[in-house]
């Protein structure tokens, strides 16, 4: 099979109704490395850079509540900084960057799930409301009659 690990992916792709950080950015503990008292924590495994997760809620309308809250992992040598909160908004509205998904079976619920990670976080680029269509052009024929 040619598809070998993590899959690139868009952000619009994995959220394309966008999404807001619910959590703070945590280091990934290493549970099977770290030992008695001594904390481990994960780095990644191709690139070698630590991991942090961050909880995100997707802010598409038609997700069950249990599947709202996810967690994207952020590959970054130093913990990555959420943009600022918005005036008025009681989440922070982000997007990542380089994004990738692995596919793998949950051991509890023993279906299929995603794990999310990313090189980067930011402030979106564009607002959170769809630009408004465009207004018809004047002069133009509708419908079999002009249009003033």
């Amino acid at each position: 099979m040619a598809i070998q690990g993590p899959i690139p992916i868009g952000f619009e792709q994995v959220f394309p109704h966008g999404c807001y950080i619910v959590g703070e950015v945590e280091q990934v503990k290493d549970f099977d490395a770290s030992t008695g008292g001594r904390t481990v924590y994960a780095k990644d495994k191709t690139t070698g850079e630590l991991v942090w997760q961050v909880a995100v809620m997707d802010a598409d309308p038609t997700v069950k509540a249990g599947q709202k809250t996810v967690s994207v992992k952020i590959l970054s040598p130093v913990q990555p900084v959420p943009p600022a909160p918005l005036p008025g908004l009681p989440f922070i509205p982000v997007e990542f960057d380089h994004m990738t998904v692995t596919a793998y079976v949950g051991q509890n619920t023993g279906r299929l799930a995603w794990s999310i990670r990313a090189r980067a976080m930011r402030a979106p680029r564009t607002a959170a409301v769809p630009a408004p269509a465009p207004a018809p052009a004047k002069n133009t024929v509708t419908a079999g009659k002009e249009a003033a």
